[in-house]
């Protein structure tokens, strides 16, 4: 099966492109990267703290079922312009990577479809295809599978 949402990579470059068109009007698309209770349903992640404002940070964290943390990042959010743009950092806590600039584009096609671009820059190529060795591709389309779907209810 197709993955719909799409990861370009050029050799030799240390950014990626993701892309990915939903079946929702941009304003909700948005809403599902800035509301927390949205952000944990699709992401499905404890928010620990999200400030949508320039300068902003958040705190993402995923337990296991025995409570036990398994995941934790976090970031600042540089710029922020409602329905369009989100500029930030990303970390993963205990993780071999430095942090990464992610640049969200949000763009209405329709009135009831719209596109998501995020162009993420790494420290190195060397950082960057490690990052592209793990499930990373798989696991980003299911998340954006869920977020359409939050909004299908």
């Amino acid at each position: 099966m197709e993955l719909k949402t799409k990861i370009h990579a050029e050799d030799n470059k240390q950014e990626i492109q993701i892309t990915r068109e939903f079946d929702l009007p941009v304003e909700l698309l948005f809403k599902a990267y800035t509301e927390p209770e949205i952000v944990e349903q699709w992401m499905g992640t404890k928010v620990l703290k999200l400030e949508n404002k320039q300068h902003g940070g958040y705190q993402f964290e995923t337990s296991d079922p025995n409570g036990n943390v398994v995941f934790r990042a976090h970031g600042t959010i540089h710029d922020i312009i409602p329905n369009q743009q989100i500029t930030r950092t990303f970390e993963m806590n205990d993780a071999p990577f430095p942090p990464q600039f992610e640049f969200l584009n949000f763009e209405k096609l329709t009135d009831n479809t719209s596109k998501l671009t995020i162009n993420v820059i790494y420290k190195s190529v060397d950082y960057r295809d490690q990052m592209l060795k793990l499930p990373f591709a798989q696991g980003l389309n299911m998340a954006h599978n869920r977020l359409q779907e939050v909004f299908k209810n």
